[in-house]
């Protein structure tokens, strides 16, 4: 055998307690992270872009709370304004690269759907305030409002546990599906056109 081989058997033996505890912590925290039973795997598992199915989306189908929340520049927007339209709502915040990587397909949503009917609104969940929201904004080119959520509208959505969070609400204001952690544009836009 190598010296090498010797040293690195030599590694296992005195580490397997250690290394196989370490195994079963990170399987824990995948799986609890995927089937969302544990708020802080889920943010594990969401920042390395491992997320819940687009066809295992929570089916819901009630009616949306009505919300008020304000731009980075103080602007209050309501839920009201947009009655009548398919809203994709997200919550997210700048720091997650899940929800960073859902931006540039909202945008491209946005432009292709927005004339029939579609409004994506983004609720931020940022701590560091609207100065770092409103930079990223404007960097990224996005073309729909971008709000910060505070915590009545966090509770009004039965309590956001890990982002990006979106609910998709149909014409007539009633969720329709709630998406927890990252998806691709093409999982979004198969719904909103059935709904549109």
């Amino acid at each position: 055998m190598s010296e090498a081989k010797n040293t690195f058997l030599s590694f296992l033996k005195r580490n397997a307690v250690g290394l196989a505890v370490a195994a079963l912590l990170g399987g824990y925290v995948v799986v609890s992270g995927m089937n969302r039973s544990c708020g802080a795997c889920a943010m594990a598992t969401d920042f390395i872009g491992l997320s819940q199915p687009p066809e295992k989306a929570v089916q819901s189908a009630r009616p949306a709370p009505a919300w008020t929340a304000w731009n980075p520049a103080g602007e209050s927007t309501s839920s009201s304004e947009f009655e009548g339209d398919v809203m994709i709502l997200a919550f997210w915040a700048t720091w997650c690269p899940p929800c960073r990587r859902e931006v540039p397909g909202f945008i491209e949503l946005q432009e292709t759907y927005g004339e029939r009917g579609l409004q994506v609104v983004g609720l931020s969940v940022d701590q560091k305030g609207p100065g770092v929201v409103e930079s990223y904004a404007r960097e990224a080119g996005i073309n729909y409002p971008v709000l910060m959520a505070d915590e009545a509208i966090v509770e009004a959505f039965g309590g956001v546990r890990s982002i990006p969070t979106t609910f998709i609400i149909d014409r007539e204001g009633r969720i329709a599906s709630k998406h927890i952690g990252y998806q691709s544009k093409e999982a979004f836009e198969r719904e909103i056109k059935a709904l549109l």
